[in-house]
């Protein structure tokens, strides 16, 4: 429409009546909404945290501003390259082996011919997810516990010596991943079956005529018909990727400052800076910098992928 001409009023009413419409849709949508509303633009006012040095007193606003002077202690204090270090780092192995332990899974469902069998293994995969976190890490400590875990005992047993697992930084980047695998494998791999059962018959139906073996029905249908599943979860999994899964990290190591070393992230040192310190401040400047860290990578990493296809771009 050009400069100076009238908007017809029909549109107006056009737009109403397609709002009309699709009234069930918006009302289903309002939970989302408020959601979004009240945990996600609501609080972003307190972002001004980071840049003061905050007291009750003076609130938010009245806080004497100190610029970007807590960002640059936690850049000299060595904190924020070890907490960034680790989040990605436990992320990037998160999403890899986690795509790929599910895609396996997925595939390895689509083989099984028993429908009464293959609902019973969804089913048992998927119980792990709907465990609490809190009870994962009762597990785990039954399991590696130095006196009366299970796996200590049968170290034991076969005449070894019980290992201090709760002392060995080292190990607990591999315990906490698999444990993540357990929990997250069962649901993450229920995209991809039902990514698979979408793909047209015809094509298993021309491979089968070709004397297709199982492995080629999966190197040449399957997996380049999950291409675009793949990237769209990646692209998700990316925007979360300076953020991690707290309740897992302080349930399996706690407060145990032996294993922060390879253990600790982002959030887990958020959290003890307002516990035990009350330090409002530097917490709030650490938790900014996830979020401009994670909102940039994902702007990068779709970007790329429009260059390269812009059918699987987010936007």
């Amino acid at each position: 429409m050009r400069s100076g001409e009238s908007r017809p009023a029909g549109d107006g009413r056009d737009r109403l009546r397609r709002i009309g419409h699709s009234k069930t849709l918006i009302i289903m949508c309002l939970p989302a909404i408020l959601f979004f509303l009240v945990f996600a633009y609501a609080p972003l006012p307190g972002s001004w945290i980071a840049f003061t040095n905050f007291n009750y007193h003076d609130g938010i606003f009245g806080s004497p501003f100190v610029g970007l002077r807590n960002f640059e202690f936690l850049a000299k204090s060595g904190q924020l390259w070890k907490l960034t270090r680790n989040t990605l780092l436990y992320n990037v192995a998160f999403i890899v082996l986690g795509n790929i332990v599910q895609i396996a899974v997925a595939i390895m469902l689509n083989e099984i011919r028993s429908k009464y069998f293959k609902k019973v293994s969804q089913a048992v995969m998927f119980l792990p997810y709907f465990i609490s976190v809190v009870l994962v890490g009762v597990i785990a400590f039954n399991l590696l516990n130095y006196d009366t875990g299970a796996l200590n005992a049968l170290i034991e047993r076969t005449g070894g010596d019980p290992i201090k697992i709760y002392s060995q930084a080292g190990l607990w980047p591999f315990i906490i991943v698999l444990f993540h695998l357990w929990q997250s494998t069962g649901y993450g791999s229920i995209v991809y079956f039902a990514a698979i059962l979408s793909i047209d018959s015809t094509l298993f139906e021309a491979a089968a005529i070709d004397g297709a073996s199982a492995w080629q029905r999966t190197r040449y249908v399957i997996l380049p018909s999950l291409k675009p599943t793949f990237i769209i979860l990646l692209l998700f999994s990316l925007g979360g990727i300076m953020r991690g899964n707290f309740g897992l990290f302080w349930n399996l190591v706690g407060n145990n400052a032996t294993l922060y070393d390879t253990t600790d992230i982002i959030e887990t040192s958020v959290y003890r800076m307002i516990i035990s310190q009350n330090n409002f401040t530097t917490s709030t400047a650490v938790g900014l910098y996830q979020s401009l860290f994670g909102f940039a990578l994902v702007m990068l990493c779709n970007w790329l992928v429009r260059r390269v296809n812009e059918d699987y771009a987010l936007f």
